[in-house]
């Protein structure tokens, strides 16, 4: 076991990647914050600098795009633009019809350059995290592509920001603009459900990792009216729990995720009130851990958790008072999970944090499995 571990340590740490940087794209011409973008501001040639602090020149309307991480894939797939996607990663696989697109991915969790070079894309689109790094960025540029590297997603409101530029990159500003309002109407309902209700203190964790505040995960957390207790301690960004933390807060609810499904196994969690009153909630992680349109039903999903009765209130009354919009299509995605490994499109989540989150996971399911296999007194 120790062997087969420092293998597996010593070929990840070749795929482990610089921190994403910061700051907002700006374009030459640009949106205002919550501005709807209809499709004859959608026009070409388009002008606009990256989070690499690179001008990035569209000539015409992109045909063949390449998204680099799934949560960029979810969101063409949102705004009604998949059929301009050729290439994507095996992480965005649950997407309705994209096992008929290129996968990019390697065998391992990095992206194949010479694959995405191979599809001869008119756009790439590279939202920072993890395994897309301003040197992938760099090496795609010199062999030709137009690249767009977002900078780290740490809110709701990016999230939106971003839905709204994608359109606007790939000449789909209507479908972004509906998708925004959608999400907007959708997280309204939700607003006015917790609107002066008590608040649980909620944990989320994975693979023994927590998410705190400036991540676009807290404010899912906050928005679905429940208080990240990992914020409320101080954490920011992604960090190791540990047992004094779980025993100090003692959450009334625990967050898991479907990549990483099952409650640590330490008797700090089993005297949680959240394990004792079995208040754990499993949301999938393409939901959760994709910063792209689909969190608000990550969002509802939680609010309906804790808040049930106020939530199906709030429900109701929209439903009696407004005539629901058209939202876009949650057929398109199928029950594929994603690949049950690392998290790969968390910015600020780095490749060595995963490497030890992933073997700390695995290890606790060792010796859960080696425990049920002693003989019973």
């Amino acid at each position: 076991m120790q062997r087969w571990l420092l293998v597996l340590l010593a070929g990840l740490l070749v795929c482990a990647s610089v921190a994403p940087v910061s700051g907002v794209p700006t374009a030459n011409e640009p949106f205002s914050p919550g501005q709807s973008l209809t499709a004859d501001q959608c026009t070409f040639p388009f002008e606009t600098t990256d989070g690499t602090g690179t001008t990035v020149n569209l000539s015409e309307e992109p045909e063949r795009v390449v998204t680099l991480n799934p949560s960029t894939a979810q969101t063409m797939w949102e705004i009604g633009a998949e059929e301009k996607v050729v290439g994507l990663t095996k992480h965005a696989m649950n997407l309705d019809g994209a096992e008929k697109r290129t996968n990019i991915s390697t065998d391992g969790q990095t992206i194949n350059p010479e694959a995405v070079v191979a599809l001869e894309p008119d756009l790439v689109l590279a939202p920072s995290s993890q395994m897309v790094t301003e040197e992938l960025v760099e090496v795609l540029r010199n062999a030709g592509l137009t690249v767009y590297y977002y900078p780290s997603a740490e809110s709701i409101d990016d999230v939106r920001e971003r839905t709204r530029l994608t359109g606007q990159l790939v000449g789909e500003c209507e479908g972004a603009a509906e998708t925004v309002a959608w999400m907007d109407e959708e997280l309204a309902v939700v607003e006015a459900a917790v609107d002066g209700h008590e608040r649980p203190d909620v944990l989320y964790t994975f693979f023994g990792y927590t998410a705190g505040s400036d991540t676009f995960i807290h404010e899912i957390i906050e928005a679905s009216g429940g208080t990240n207790v990992a914020a409320e301690l101080g954490i920011a960004e992604y960090e190791p729990v540990n047992e004094e933390m779980v025993i100090e807060e003692n959450p009334d609810w625990i967050i898991l995720n479907t990549n990483s499904p099952d409650l640590p196994d330490s008797p700090a969690y089993d005297e949680t009130t959240a394990v004792r009153e079995n208040q754990t909630v499993v949301i999938d992680i393409n939901h959760l851990n994709r910063p792209a349109p689909r969190i608000v039903y990550a969002i509802t999903e939680l609010a309906q958790t804790f808040h049930p009765e106020a939530y199906a209130d709030a429900r109701a009354s929209t439903e009696a008072t407004e005539t629901p919009a058209e939202t876009t299509d949650t057929s398109t995605e199928t029950a594929t999970p994603a690949a049950p490994d690392a998290p790969d499109d968390l910015p600020g989540f780095g490749a060595l944090a995963a490497l030890a989150a992933l073997i700390g996971g695995l290890l606790a399911a060792k010796r859960r499995s080696e425990r049920s296999e002693e003989p019973k007194p």
